[in-house]
């Protein structure tokens, strides 16, 4: 029992010291949706306690089954993100979004409370419950009737949550707001303009909520009002009149006529029927029968010229609605004696083979017409149909036509003709007749072959196999047979373009252009030289084009070491250090270069053997060689570092360096020394710097002057080509865009097509990295910076342009587009 009340006693003692080391609580604040791996405050600092202690006493947060947002590094003292940060997650809509942290030393053992407030950031847009929502109003609603729409929710709080609506321009409708408190509008639709669903039935709008972001975000609703009709519409015939002519003797059930009326309103509103009028006395009712439905108006009983030859019937056309609209027309019917014979055609010569360079005027057929009836009903009028190259030309002989041609014929335009020969007496009703002849037009020579392009563009690799096509044009030719045959050639008249093209060979036949020997990107970039195209007529035409070959590199280039480089040429070099350096000191540079372009020169530093990986770190973009700590007595004199640099391509080309780093003892004339040496390298990068600014101008310069000659070989062209010219002659087209990273004290600036924010950079991927300039500018500036480009004399000319204000700097990559190929065709046999 004694025992038992002495252990209570020693626990409570315990919990009590374990209470009275609980200390006050350490608040940080933090954006959501930082990177993982971001450092949110320092703990050690904070507690007053060095890093050692926090290692040695096993400083951890404490959490449940689910791990913490946040982690601690005992090796640094601070608190990290350890994974996605949403607010929205964590913390619903709340206004405030707090994550409190417990966190523990031992050996005493403290507990240390740690608030990490999430702030928000504008990462949603407003959104609508539904894309599209559809309202029903009547055409009969009054202005000022007010629907009210769906709101838009944004996950966002407070001022990023949605702030504005707006809606597209119309004359019916406008937009009301309601401010409900906590983050909740509602948006209302009121009619300030009658509506008429004759005019429209459907009203389409957008409403488009915006948030108070900075840029704001936005969402987009439709909404489609449907219009109800009302019966306001009576029935109104399509016709301003109805006159027609029946022929005597007509049969029973011939169409007389259909009469058509229509109303605008809908459903049984807009239903019309059809019948005869109150004073359609009976006789009439018993020759003719009127369709209640289609208002087809047809002979019900016998027609007679000689007892009545006019008739005049009242038809009424009446809606189904419950309060009847109707109107009257009436139609009138002419009774005409019967003209029962038509005319009849006769070609009496003929020649359906016409050759295209026929004159206007020459004889193509002889036409005769003849019909048995006499007086007006067997005078006869005669024409051809529209639209055709021909007319007829009345002889000296009643009834007689000449068909002659009225212009010149293009039988690639129109080889074929189906002319329609028309007869037609003078009878009451007429009659006529027709017949069709057909007629082939044949082809001349009159058509020069045409290039499927006014300019090629191609772009081919370098290295290619000597004797395999490299590029191929097409033409082709309007005429036909022979005329249209086509062989191609290259022209080599003039000297300086003889030098470019003699190893330049044309397939005649196909128009495929073949290349004698390997091209190499670093001596040769780009060429041109003319196709001609003749086809094989009598006399023969001809047209010629203008090829432009761009060359892209491949990587078929090692990189070189331009530093160290020993007195007999090899690639290895000696640095002396003092022992006194400190960590992050740096002792040399590897400083090489590759003559291929974008992530074939593209180059990567890294360790190949080192004696001691403590002691030394490599920065892989800049080559720098740094100390990783501070170098103690008992370090090795003599370290051997193997470097290696390899480029980016998709097959990796590399060279090694070796670095032999003594470590002396620090003396008065060494630091003398460094100071000199750093001074001398200083010099050394400052000429650097000027020679690329000199070789970028020219290249630059060759480059203006290259667009212009082109242009100018364009211009001499006939004015029915159309140039197109390549802005940038070494790249593949793609839109590029820009990741910026610093490693040690450099900017860079990796290049690549279709790159976005947040994407990995693949090497091989054909992108560019761009040293950038370092730009100060003071707290006090702040608009636009002045647009700068960046080329590079071998990559073709990327355009950097640089844009920056208050906020930061941001810089854009731009770059040409490609070109295509095309098929060539058949030459002559």
């Amino acid at each position: 029992m004694e025992q038992r009340g002495h252990r209570t006693t020693w626990i409570f003692c315990v919990m009590l010291l374990v209470f009275s080391r609980v200390l006050g609580q350490i608040r940080y604040s933090i954006s959501e949706e930082v990177k993982e791996g971001t450092a949110v405050g320092n703990i050690a600092k904070d507690l007053g306690l060095d890093r050692a202690t926090l290692k040695e006493r096993g400083y951890r947060i404490v959490h449940g089954t689910e791990e913490p947002p946040f982690r601690v590094n005992q090796d640094d003292g601070l608190l990290y993100v350890n994974g996605n940060i949403n607010r929205e997650e964590m913390c619903d809509r709340n206004k405030v979004c707090v994550i409190d942290l417990k966190t523990v030393l031992e050996n005493p053992l403290e507990v240390h409370y740690v608030a990490v407030e999430v702030l928000d950031v504008n990462d949603h847009a407003p959104s609508f419950p539904e894309r599209e929502t559809t309202l029903e109003i009547s055409e009969s609603a009054l202005p000022g009737a007010r629907f009210q729409l769906q709101a838009a929710r944004d996950a966002d709080t407070g001022a990023l949550s949605v702030q504005h609506y707006k809606l597209s321009p119309n004359e019916h409708f406008r937009l009301e707001v309601k401010d409900r408190g906590e983050d909740r509008k509602t948006p209302s639709l009121v009619l300030q303009k009658s509506l008429d669903r004759e005019s429209f039935k459907t009203h389409v709008l957008f409403l488009t909520a915006s948030d108070g972001g900075k840029p704001p975000l936005s969402g987009n609703m439709t909404i489609i009002v449907e219009v109800f009709d009302v019966n306001d519409n009576p029935p109104v015939f399509t016709q301003e009149s109805y006159a027609v002519h029946l022929n005597e003797n007509s049969p029973l059930g011939t169409t007389v006529v259909q009469v058509n009326a229509t109303d605008l309103d809908d459903g049984l509103n807009g239903e019309v029927i059809y019948s005869f009028g109150n004073d359609v006395d009976s006789s009439t009712r018993a020759r003719f029968n009127l369709n209640h439905v289609t208002g087809v108006i047809t002979v019900a009983g016998g027609i007679d010229f000689e007892e009545c030859n006019r008739y005049e019937i009242d038809i009424q056309a009446s809606d189904k609605a419950v309060a009847t609209l109707s109107t009257d027309k009436s139609v009138i019917i002419h009774i005409v004696d019967i003209n029962d014979n038509a005319p009849d055609i006769e070609v009496t010569s003929f020649s359906n083979a016409l050759p295209e360079d026929a004159k206007p005027g020459t004889t193509v057929a002889l036409i005769s017409v003849k019909d048995s009836d006499s007086g007006l009903n067997g005078k006869v009028m005669c024409h051809t149909s529209l639209y055709v190259p021909f007319m007829l030309s009345p002889s000296l002989q009643n009834n007689m036509y000449s068909l002659v041609t009225k212009q010149l014929l293009d039988r690639e335009q129109q080889s074929h003709f189906s002319v329609t020969i028309l007869a037609k007496d003078a009878g009451e009703p007429s009659l006529s007749s027709h017949k069709t002849i057909q007629i082939i037009v044949s082809d001349v020579n009159d058509n020069s072959p045409e290039f499927s392009h006014s300019t090629y563009i191609f772009y081919m690799n370098e290295n290619n196999i000597p004797g395999n096509p490299i590029v191929s044009v097409a033409a082709h030719d309007y005429d036909q047979g022979r005329n249209a045959v086509i062989e191609y050639r290259i022209v080599r008249e003039k000297s300086s373009e003889r030098v470019l093209t003699s190893f330049l060979n044309i397939n005649s036949e196909t128009g495929e252009v073949s290349a004698q020997k390997s091209l190499d990107f670093e001596t040769v970039k780009n060429f041109s030289f003319q196709v001609l195209a003749t086809d094989c007529g009598i006399p023969p035409l001809s047209s010629n084009v203008t090829v432009n070959v761009f060359i892209l590199d491949q990587n078929d280039n090692a990189p070189v070491i331009l530093y160290p480089v020993s007195s007999n040429g090899s690639a290895e070099g000696v640095e002396e250090i003092a022992r006194n350096m400190k960590a992050g000191d740096l002792v040399t540079k590897v400083r090489a270069y590759d003559p291929d372009i974008g992530y074939n020169g593209w180059l990567l530093y890294s360790f190949g053997q080192v004696t001691d990986h403590s002691l030394f770190s490599l920065d892989r973009y800049t080559g720098q060689i740094r100390t990783l700590r501070s170098l103690t007595g008992t370090d090795e004199a003599e370290h051997r570092l193997l470097i290696l640099v390899k480029d980016n391509g998709n097959v990796s080309l590399s060279a090694t360096a070796t670095v032999i780093v003594k470590l002396v003892e620090p003396k008065e004339a060494f630091a003398a020394s460094d100071v000199k040496s750093s001074l001398k390298v200083d010099q050394e990068e400052d000429n650097m710097t000027f020679y690329l600014i000199i070789t970028l101008g020219s290249v630059s310069l060759l480059f203006v002057v290259s667009i212009i000659v082109l242009i100018a070989i364009q211009c001499s062209k006939t004015t029915q080509s159309t140039s197109k010219y390549l802005q940038d002659s070494n790249y593949d087209g793609t839109l590029c865009h820009s990741i910026q990273y610093r490693s040690g004290d450099k900017r860079y600036m990796l290049v690549g097509p279709r790159m976005s924010i947040g994407s990995t950079v693949v090497p091989g991927s054909h992108a560019n990295t761009l040293v950038l300039p370092e730009r100060r500018h003071t707290s006090g500036e702040k608009g636009p910076v002045e647009g700068q480009e960046v080329g590079n004399g071998t990559d073709g000319g990327l355009h950097l342009c640089r844009y920056g204000d208050e906020r930061g700097t941001s810089e854009s990559i731009m770059a040409a587009p490609s070109g295509n190929r095309s098929i060539g065709r058949r030459p002559c046999r």
